[in-house]
């Protein structure tokens, strides 16, 4: 996850007329062909490690690996395309990290629905982000969520995906005494996995170009050379998606326990990509001087449409992705910039031998990087008010702690409700969260 500052750079307008110029406005927004092309080429190399970091996760609810690695491809090419093309955006879509741990893990793995209801599942949580897309009750419910629960949202999805990457990695193992110690790192997982992560951490500092995926390879390669790893070619004709395709569980998700994965689904969606595409709109410069910004409800619509269509080939939500940022940077601008994103996902098919070969300590190196970028957020939030401070820290503790983010937004909510009301300050309650509160009390209760 890179946080990379847009510098402005000189720019040379494409000739008036064009085809792609008049689609995609270009020289409206100050850019060309070029610059577009090197910007969609920056970005879909800052996030190229879904497609080998997806599957490993994703394989570990039952679904075959090779045509999680088509879907994650076709899924990010769709939805990147779609944004593209109908917001004329320069952000790129994937399957969501943290969503796609708690739908194997939790969902699948705890809960014991099976990945065809937990695709279910996650299309109703995209039927209705999508419905709200085109209404205004999406900003009602943005709005009338506390900025602390949003923030600790993220902060628990990191800590959850983090305990993940550990855990995978064999750096944090069980124990009958205290739970979880710590691993052996004579082991050669445990350690490559730490140096995945050291290697991440030191490149994104010093703002090396696709350091998340240069770990992930690097350490591959490491393995390679050890003998752990079994070379199996870099290209060849992509694995059959039929394992996956159409294989959705639609009537099955629901099922009324499966009400708060929906809600969980989709909240961590919304609030994700609001977030995205917000500070994404600052780097690109598409706030207007009224203060509004052209093109997100496209934007926000797309993202939306995308996660029901790739359930379809067998992805976990697909949200937009913040190393959107890095193009940005590049000089992206427009549509173009997604649709190259989008070329690159579809050319990425025929690099499945090279897929199947990253071994499960290399994503879990990457899976600890991102787990501890995301707790960042957690110091947006007010920690001087204890009815602030304590329902975001519930919210965020509890995903790792119970396995679970649906537990832990679910939790969260209700502490909030209740310490708001016990304190005298019912009001700071929205309508919304007072309905929500009362649907994951009922269903700790009855459930």
């Amino acid at each position: 996850m890179e946080h990379i500052k847009n510098e402005p750079t000189p720019q040379t307008l494409p000739a008036s007329g064009g085809l792609l110029d008049r689609w995609f406005k270009l020289s409206a927004h100050g850019t060309t062909v070029k610059t577009e092309l090197i910007a969609g080429l920056t970005t879909f190399i800052t996030m190229a490690y879904i497609i080998f970091v997806n599957p490993n996760i994703m394989s570990a609810s039952g679904m075959d690996a090779g045509a999680v690695f088509v879907a994650t491809c076709i899924g990010a090419a769709i939805a990147t395309l779609f944004m593209g093309l109908y917001a004329n955006w320069p952000v790129g879509l994937a399957p969501g990290m943290g969503l796609n741990a708690f739908f194997a893990f939790t969902v699948v793995g705890e809960m014991g629905y099976s990945w065809e209801v937990a695709l279910g599942a996650v299309f109703w949580s995209g039927v209705i982000f999508t419905a709200m897309s085109f209404w205004k009750i999406r900003e009602w419910v943005l709005d009338s969520i506390p900025e602390s629960l949003r923030y600790a949202m993220t902060a628990g999805v990191g800590l959850f995906l983090g305990l993940i990457g550990l855990k995978t990695a064999g750096i944090v193992v069980e124990s009958p005494a205290t739970l979880v110690t710590l691993g052996d790192f004579t082991k050669p997982s445990a350690l490559l996995a730490a140096v995945c992560f050291l290697i991440i951490s030191i490149l994104v500092h010093r703002k090396v170009f696709g350091a998340v995926l240069i770990g992930v390879l690097s350490v591959t390669l490491i393995g390679l050379f050890m003998g752990i790893v079994e070379y199996n070619g870099i290209f060849a004709m992509p694995p059959s998606i039929e394992p996956t395709f159409l294989k959705l569980d639609i009537m099955g998700a629901l099922d009324i326990g499966m009400i708060t994965v929906i809600l969980a689904f989709l909240f961590v969606n919304m609030f994700d990509t609001a977030g995205t595409l917000m500070g994404v709109a600052e780097r690109a410069n598409l706030r207007r001087p009224d203060g509004s910004i052209e093109g997100l409800k496209k934007s926000l619509k797309a993202d939306s449409a995308s996660s029901v269509v790739g359930t379809f080939v067998g992805c976990p939500p697909v949200t937009s992705y913040v190393e959107s940022a890095a193009g940005v940077a590049a000089g992206g601008r427009t549509g173009l910039t997604a649709v190259t994103i989008a070329a690159l996902f579809l050319l990425s098919m025929f690099l499945a031998p090279l897929a199947g070969m990253i071994p499960p300590y290399a994503t879990a190196g990457a899976l600890i990087f991102v787990a501890f970028a995301m707790m960042s957020s957690m110091a947006k939030i007010n920690w001087d008010d204890f009815t602030e401070m304590a329902p975001a820290a519930v919210t965020a503790l509890m995903m790792p702690l119970t396995f679970s983010i649906a537990n832990g937004i679910a939790m969260g909510f209700v502490t909030y409700t209740v310490l708001k009301m016990a304190t005298g300050h019912p009001r700071d309650v929205s309508i919304s969260v007072y309905i929500l509160s009362a649907i994951f009390i009922a269903k700790f209760v009855f459930m």
